[in-house]
């Protein structure tokens, strides 16, 4: 528990309020440099309590002091283990006599410790300097900018000298016995660190040449085995002795460029060399030479028509390709709308005000410019400001950080996004967009002049480097030059592990720009972005090197004629080393290969995602299933596995599979080897890494009980839809490492590559070998978590049980089953089918509650999922699956799927939660979803994926208007999310992986695109709804159409062929096909791949049940 007071003391509060939401106080766009709880209209702050989500503790009192009277505030935090023991922290320290004590006796208790470290206030002072360089790195107290520019060893290289590199170093240099008092005084320092909580590796070198080298050994040894620190020799978080003289060039080189300290002995004393001054570099100021008059506002082009599917803050262009944003600084969306632009190698979040960050080959590992994980005050990372070079007035691009006056209209599309204003009879429009095979982000800036007058303009991009996972680690070590031979600004973290070759680019077309690589110079200091300090100043220094506060600064100077247009082209890259890293930028430089590329890209989704295409009488399903839900799948969750709320990077092994189930139509190639790759993620055993980060594939493995089944259940699917046989036989390697010990949930670490080579099939069988453990009732054990992995405590033991499991595993087999006996092994087949039969029994004779299924056993065999539980009384994705395995009687199948319609559908707060009542005070322990806020998230929250499992069970039980109800209200683009888009929040296009489920935040979306219910809602639309079915070259449309429609329209791409399907409702109870106005006999039509444009009319006795007809398999002609 944790407490905050504020007591006056000599004065009256009039008035006293306070607040705990993050969100209220600063208010969405802002920060705490200007907050909406110091606008002047908030006399009051709001009183909020309870799951905020995001909370700060913040206490307003409103007094008044008459002349020359004197008042006191104590403000108080604490943290105790009860409520019951902060009320009596906060009742003790109401009292000023208290509070004073609490000063007095810190006084005393700091003179008590400096007594026993031997240390003097003015040491203690100079200590406490020393230690702000310990956290924020002070380029004057570290070695050289050569040394630092020097180093290309990465922190491995510190482990030969038994250091880890994971506490901050200081490293003093002695060569002579005269200065031995300097190792005393850094030894106090490091004990006087030590004792406040600040641990730090002290390196002293004995660097003596003159022959007395042992003997300051010694004297150096004498000191620190005499002391508080003599335990700590050659310790983490202690003292290392070392003779310079033994050490590599290297190795000292290395040492030298991690040090956040280093002190020399013939540079004075350690006072001295703390105080040391330093010349501070002068910028030359910009002196404006015409003064500003604003010129009246005006609006930007008004977009041809009202727009589909609107909201107050933005809507689909006419087409559906794009999401349009009319939202300005002054009144942003109610919280970031992004877009995920990504190819295989590189990509960038970027929100609607303009915030964005990029990587390279790994989003969590790797990124070039900062993630925030802010959603309140969506900070930058990434600017290009626009300055009017006569007058000063200068802006930014995006609507922030420095936001100009007129209007801003931000355009998301597949693969891009544009950023439209006009400032001061300038319009601009900033294209951002990542090559379509290359790690290289462009930034292109259009201009128009409209002023009616000549204009000299600067364009200024600026970039802060990270280089690593975070830029409070990797800032220190990145050391920046100018490519001689591209013209760009080169940037490397040698530092990192992984990435220490690594090397990142800013670049732009012109030669005569000026740069930057010294953030502390851009910005200034306790300067923003808002206003940075570089727009104030005449030009950019030119600055590069190590030790500083890394960033990229690039100014290029316009002069644009009235009427006159231009186009100003940035661009950020990262290649695997230098010689790479200038043959990219050099290879893309100018302003018609940006355009290429930027076409490139438009024409490779145009491609991808119009491989399936509808027209239905429901125009937000249309706009979702034409692009942006497939663009989510492959661009997000594939090729990015990053979002703005979460910077994931790893492929996770079911994650990952479970999209690619949804890609087959799209883009099968991706899907197949997708199979393959997860393969050879496979330990012999039969598990798997739960999810690995690329490139070295460092990951976790678990005790999870579901991961390696989707394999099976991915391969199984791949190979019914294409019809691809041979993609069983296709070679994978597997993993080594440790088992898991009993009890251990998971460990991670690099695994070893085993010398065993199976085909897929072979990795399928294994995985299902690796299922068959049975507990008490003869289900499937849960492990450390099935699907949902909050539950990881619920079997962690070994015992407990999953149900869902059971269903799931049913299903599998089952499917695996057909692909066996194609496969010529119809013994396994025999086996996977026995093993379905005895799990459906057993489901059957101990899953069932009375009115639903349970969700599984604890490891002390407590249910779970039961109307006997508190908490958690029924869980959705049992009921489910119960339908979509078809393994649940089917009575039972309905009587599961009332109860889910009964108690987990709430259409109020258009939501479909995952279980309920949520996880809160009870005594059983399910594992780390119990720590989620209830009705947040899996815990009773509607977790998206699971609702789509819910709609397609109802659509697989032919209730057509359940399942069309559920899929309107999972929807983000339907119409009735419009009206409570305040509520919602979060963006109309692309799915939401959970919707808050209770008050105050029933219906409020959580975080977006990094979501696998993307892919689900695809299938369920396209597959359950519509009833796209295609086994190799055979295809069925066996559509739930509602009962007002007079029918749809579907287009379908096989390899080089267009289908067109046209659906109508028909009089009679019979369905009937015609191919090009021939009929068909049957409704199951053989596609061919001839190049002819085919048109194909369906006339459908009403709704048809969803699952069609078991169909003979054919070899895909488009495999």
């Amino acid at each position: 528990w944790m407490c905050h007071l504020l007591a006056a003391h000599g004065v009256d509060i009039q008035a006293i309020s306070y607040e705990t939401d993050r969100a209220r106080f600063i208010g969405r766009g802002r920060s705490t440099q200007s907050p909406a709880a110091l606008d002047p209209d908030c006399e009051q702050l709001s009183g909020s309590a309870g799951p905020v989500l995001d909370p700060i503790v913040a206490i307003r009192c409103r007094i008044t002091l008459q002349p020359g009277q004197q008042g006191t505030i104590d403000l108080v935090t604490g943290v105790a283990d009860s409520r019951e023991d902060c009320l009596s922290l906060i009742n003790k320290y109401r009292d000023r006599h208290l509070a004073d004590r609490v000063f007095d006796l810190s006084w005393t208790h700091s003179q008590v410790l400096l007594r026993q470290l031997n240390v003097s206030p003015a040491d203690a002072r100079l200590f406490e300097q020393m230690a702000s360089s310990l956290i924020y790195a002070n380029a004057g107290l570290r070695a050289d900018s050569t040394v630092l520019t020097a180093n290309l060893r990465n922190q491995q290289g510190l482990w030969g000298q038994s250091i880890s590199g994971d506490l901050p170093i200081v490293l003093l240099q002695v060569r002579s016995l005269e200065n031995i008092e300097l190792v005393q005084k850094m030894i106090q320092a490091h004990a006087y660190w030590r004792q406040k909580g600040l641990l730090t590796d002290l390196l002293i070198w004995n660097e003596d040449q003159v022959g007395y080298r042992q003997q300051l050994q010694d004297a150096i040894m004498g000191l620190v085995t005499s002391g508080s620190e003599a335990t700590l020799v050659d310790r983490p978080g202690g003292i290392f002795v070392r003779m310079a003289q033994q050490m590599s060039n290297e190795d000292r080189t290395l040492i030298l460029s991690a040090a956040r300290l280093v002190f020399s002995e013939g540079l004075g004393t350690l006072a001295e060399q703390v105080h040391r001054r330093r010349v501070v570099r002068v910028h030359a100021p910009f002196v404006a030479t015409v003064v500003h008059v604003p010129a009246p506002l005006k609006a930007l082009a008004p977009l041809p028509v009202s727009l589909p599917l609107s909201n107050a803050y933005g809507a689909f262009s006419q087409d559906g390709d794009e999401y349009i944003i009319n939202a300005p600084a002054s009144h942003p969306t109610p919280a970031p709308w992004a877009n995920v632009i990504a190819n295989a190698q590189m990509g960038t979040v970027v929100s609607e005000s303009g915030s964005a960050y990029t990587w390279a080959e790994n989003a969590h590992e790797y990124r070039l410019t900062p993630w925030h994980n802010d959603p309140v005050s969506d900070p930058v990372g990434e600017v290009i400001y626009l300055r009017d070079e006569d007058t000063g007035l200068f802006w930014s691009a995006t609507p922030q950080p420095a936001s100009g006056t007129g209007a801003y209209r931000t355009r998301h599309g597949f693969g891009y996004t544009v950023f439209e204003h006009e400032e001061d009879g300038i319009q601009s429009e900033l294209w951002v967009y990542v090559a379509l095979d290359a790690p290289i982000k462009f930034s292109r800036l259009v201009l128009r002049n409209v002023s009616g007058r000549e204009r000299n303009l600067t364009v200024t991009g600026y970039v802060e480097w990270v280089l690593g996972d975070l830029r409070s680690k990797s800032a220190m070590h990145v050391v920046t030059h100018s490519d001689p031979a591209s013209g760009a600004l080169f940037a490397r973290n040698a530092w990192s592990v992984e990435f220490s070759e690594r090397v990142a680019f800013f670049d732009t077309d012109t030669v005569d720009h000026s740069v930057t690589a010294d953030r502390t110079e851009f910005i200034g200091r306790c300067g923003s972005l808002r206003s940075p300090a570089a727009m104030r100043h005449k030009g950019l220094s030119g600055k590069t090197g190590g030790g500083l506060d890394p960033c990229a600064a690039i100014q290029v100077t316009l002069a644009l004629a009235h009427g006159q247009g231009t186009e100003v082209i940035l661009r950020l890259g990262a290649e695997k080393n230098p010689q790479a890293a200038t043959q990219l930028a050099q290879r893309y430089k100018g302003v018609q290969v940006a355009a290429e590329q930027l076409q490139k890209v438009k024409d490779h989704w145009r491609s991808v995602l119009s491989v399936v295409q509808v027209k239905t009488p429901v125009p937000a399903l249309d706009v979702m299933l034409n692009g942006w839900l497939m663009y989510q799948v492959i661009a997000c969750r594939f090729l990015a596995r990053s979002g703005y709320y979460q910077s994931g990077g790893a492929i996770g092994f079911r994650d990952q599979l479970q999209d690619s189930m949804a890609m087959i139509h799209a883009d099968p190639a991706a899907a197949r080897t997708h199979l393959l790759l997860c393969a050879n993620h496979q330990y012999a055993e039969g598990d798997v890494q739960h999810w690995w980060h690329p490139p070295l594939n460092r990951g976790v493995r678990t005790a999870c009980s579901d991961d390696f089944l989707w394999l099976v259940a991915a391969t199984s699917r791949y190979v019914e839809v294409t019809g691809d046989l041979s993609v069983l036989d296709e070679p994978a390697g597997y993993l080594e490492g440790r088992a898991l010990g009993p009890g251990e949930e998971s460990y991670y670490d690099l695994p070893g590559l085993s010398p065993l080579q199976e085909p897929l099939y072979r990795h399928c069988v294994r995985a299902i070998e690796h299922s068959l453990s049975r507990g008490e009732h003869g289900l499937p054990l849960m492990g450390s978590g099935d699907w949902n992995d909050g539950m990881n405590r619920v079997g962690y033991l070994g015992r407990g049980e999953s149900v869902w499991l059971g269903f799931f595993g049913c299903h599998v087999l089952e499917r695996f089953a057909r692909v066996a006996e194609r496969h010529g092994d119809s013994e396994f087949a025999a086996r996977c089918g026995e093993q379905a039969k005895q799990l459906r029994d057993n489901l059957e004779a101990s899953a069932w509650d009375g009115a639903w299924y349970r969700r599984g056993w604890f490891d002390d065999g407590q249910p779970l999922g039961s109307s006997v539980n508190d908490e958690c009384r029924l869980d959705s994705i049992a009921q489910s699956w119960s339908v979509l395995s078809g393994a649940g009687s089917p009575a039972r199948q309905q009587r599961a799927m009332q109860a889910v319609d009964q108690y987990l559908v709430k259409p109020d707060i258009r939501a479909v939660l995952l279980l309920d009542p949520p996880f809160d005070k009870g005594l059983q322990d399910p594992g780390y979803i119990k720590g989620y806020v209830p009705g947040v998230r899996e815990n009773g929250g509607q977790y998206t994926h699971a609702a789509v499992w819910a709609a397609m069970a109802f659509a697989h039980l032919g209730d057509t208007a359940k399942a069309w109800q559920l899929l309107h209200m999972i929807n983000p683009a339907d119409p009735l999310n419009s009206p409570r888009i305040d509520t919602y929040k979060v963006e109309p296009y692309v799915m939401a992986a959970d919707v808050y489920g209770t008050a105050p935040h029933a219906g409020r979306g959580g975080w977006t695109w990094y979501t696998g219910s993307a892919g689900w809602m695809y299938r369920l639309g396209v597959e359950s709804l519509l009833g796209l079915q295609r086994s190799g070259n055979l295809l069925q449309l066996n559509p739930l159409m509602p009962e007002d429609w007079p029918g749809f329209n579907l287009s379908y791409r096989f390899a080089g062929t267009q289908y067109h399907f046209e659906v109508v409702r028909g009089e009679t109870a019979g369905s009937s096909m015609t191919l090009d106005g021939t009929p068909v006999d049957g409704m199951t039509l053989t596609l061919v791949d001839d190049g002819v444009e085919r048109w194909v009319r369906i006339q459908c006795g009403g709704s048809q049940p969803a699952a069609p007809k078991p169909v003979d398999y054919a070899k895909a002609a488009d495999d």
